[in-house]
């Protein structure tokens, strides 16, 4: 028995079988229709894409606006179109990943405590611009090679690294390709749009790296904004350095007078976790560093009166005998061996040889670069403080400077390439930590700012430091001590060393002369005036006491001179009555005493 469907086909007219196949045969031939359709648009897209991709080999402008939002225009389409990728943006795929991995392995430091945010976003910038120049990489055109070591003076400085840029090669001449300078044009505007000047920073002041003159920004910033700074307990020049750091060692904290601190910037021996008692959580810790080499010559002279340097003749003479002249135990001696370590809160003395030499740099290393935002390099000050001011989003205005606490050149010491060596081996651990951050701040120069934008700002920064020393010195630049007029400006000598200063312009109006002075104002002097200005009433204490120690002085010290003059009157009246016994009043014995003072003193005279 047939089934109904096909019996009630067999009962009908052929005219409505036939119409039946037919609307079958349609629907199924509309559905070739529309799978026809979608594919001459995947191919109309494929075409796109690959006259695009051609179209940036030629230009090297990004294509990432149509590849970025393809998944969100053709979601259903997306298995067609992995389908048809075709070799040349597999080629370019390949090529983003090796570039994101090497960008990876560059900025390493990105998943660390406390970077920057714009140091994330210059990695996302980074890896957008590789991509939009993957294809000319491809073809050979673009290379990814080491930027050229910065220079300073002639020489270039030992260990200095590379980081991973684009150049295109020309005639046989390397210049920034176009997308490097659309990168760091991107840095550039987003930096303006997103940047809030910090105003919470630690800054570790390290010995004889030009820290002196940071300090003098970091105090001029913070007075002109009115700001307020963490400085030494009873009217102290230094947190009570050399004794590891604590937060009572700053004026204001036990006595809780300070509600919020912005900067601390004197010399301590660092302590993160006794810092953190007193800055806010989202300060901003930076430090710099010092060539060992050029910081031990600076410390020899500058510390010659401490007992590990007292009994040398020469710096070669105490590095030829170094561990019989120094003893840790020794108050002072610190100085004289890995002073950088020391300063950071490590233990400095370890020999060159030792077994865990190594392994304690690298613990060392490590902790510095969980502590710290940002290392900058004393032989590169100009570049650190462009550097600076992108971390702390602060203009050129605002870290302009002149060099303070710097020697003559009268009182430098050219040094033998052996004496250099014995140096490195000497101070061992502080060499390898100078070597490992002198390459991570040409890194984050790279990924910051830029090598162009940088040798831009440079030369901005020099520029507005010439105009200030035009309007400002009265000498044009920085004079020996015994030529400063002004003894409020004249900076502490110490040591061996002749710590220059400044005079001013006498021609100036009183604005430029406050904005000038502050620019040559010492340290010990800026700091007793911010003292002042934030604790009147401790400072007056102070100053009453100091008065009160003063006049004890000077009693003490008329009391003295008048008992010697005492003690030779009394000496002089046994002489006489010796030489003169007949003599029986007082008043021919004063005669007497005086007539033998007065032909004593003419038989000496020459």
């Amino acid at each position: 028995m047939l089934s109904p469907p096909r019996r009630w086909i067999r009962d009908q007219p052929l005219s409505s079988v036939t119409s039946c196949v037919r609307r079958v045969l349609c629907s199924r031939r509309h559905s070739l229709w529309i799978l026809l359709i979608l594919l001459v648009v995947c191919i109309a897209i494929q075409t796109f894409v690959a006259r695009q991709a051609r179209n940036d080999k030629l230009t090297g402008l990004p294509h990432l606006r149509f590849t970025v939002s393809k998944q969100h225009l053709f979601p259903t389409l997306q298995n067609v179109w992995d389908g048809l990728q075709s070799e040349t943006a597999l080629a370019v795929n390949q090529e983003l990943t090796l570039q994101t991995e090497r960008a990876t392995d560059l900025h390493h430091q990105n998943e660390e405590y406390g970077k920057p945010s714009n140091y994330i976003l210059s990695r996302y910038v980074d890896t957008t611009i590789n991509l939009a120049t993957a294809s000319q990489m491809k073809a050979g055109k673009v290379s990814a090679g080491k930027l050229p070591l910065p220079k300073h003076g002639n020489k270039v400085s030992p260990g200095l690294p590379g980081s991973l840029v684009l150049h295109s090669t020309r005639k046989g001449k390397d210049t920034h390709s176009p997308p490097s300078l659309f990168k760091a044009h991107i840095r550039s505007e987003h930096n303006k749009a997103t940047c809030q000047p910090k105003s919470h920073i630690v800054f570790l002041k390290t010995h004889k790296t030009a820290s002196s003159t940071i300090l003098n920004i970091l105090y001029r910033y913070g007075e002109s904004r009115n700001l307020t700074f963490a400085l030494p307990l009873n009217k102290h020049s230094q947190l009570f350095y050399p004794f590891p750091f604590a937060s009572h060692f700053v004026e204001g904290v036990s006595s809780r007078s300070v509600r919020e601190f912005h900067i601390m910037c004197n010399h301590m021996r660092f302590r993160k976790a006794e810092v953190a008692k007193v800055m806010p959580a989202d300060t901003f810790y930076f430090s710099i560093l010092r060539h060992p080499v050029a910081m031990m010559e600076s410390i020899y002279i500058y510390y010659k009166s401490i007992p590990a340097f007292h009994k040398t003749h020469s710096l070669d003479d105490f590095l030829d005998n170094s561990w019989q002249n120094y003893n840790s135990s020794v108050t002072n001696n610190h100085y004289a061996h890995n002073i950088l370590s020391f300063d950071f809160g490590f233990d400095n003395n370890i020999r060159a040889g030792a077994e865990d030499l190594e392994e304690r740099a690298s613990v060392a290393i490590a902790a510095i670069e969980r502590d710290f935002h940002l290392i900058l390099i004393s032989e590169y000050f100009d570049e650190s403080m462009v550097l600076l001011k992108h971390a702390l989003c602060w203009s050129l205005d605002d870290v302009v400077s002149f060099k303070l606490n710097s020697r003559s050149e009268r009182t430098r010491h050219p040094l033998l390439p052996s004496t250099a060596e014995k140096i490195k081996r000497w101070n061992a651990l502080d060499w390898r930590i100078y070597l490992h951050f002198n390459t991570t701040f040409w890194h984050k120069v790279d990924s910051l700012i830029g090598q162009e934008q940088m040798k831009r700002e440079v030369s901005q920064l020099r520029e507005l430091q010439a105009k200030l020393a035009i309007s400002c010195l009265k000498d044009g630049g920085a004079v020996d001590p015994s030529q400063i007029k002004d003894a409020g400006l004249k900076p502490f000598q110490y040591g061996a060393a002749v710590i220059q200063g400044y005079n001013l312009n006498p021609h100036i109006d009183r604005q430029t002369k406050t904005k000038c002075q502050r620019l040559i104002t010492p340290e010990l002097q800026y700091t007793d005036r911010l003292y002042t200005q934030q604790f009147p009433e401790l400072a007056a204490k102070h100053r009453q006491a100091n008065r009160m120690v003063a006049l004890q002085r000077q009693r003490s010290d008329r009391t003295g001179a008048m008992e010697k003059v005492w003690v030779r009157e009394a000496h002089q009246r046994q002489i006489i009555k010796h030489k003169f016994p007949n003599l029986k009043n007082e008043k021919a014995s004063a005669s007497a005493v005086l007539t033998h003072t007065a032909a004593g003193n003419k038989t000496r005279m020459p």
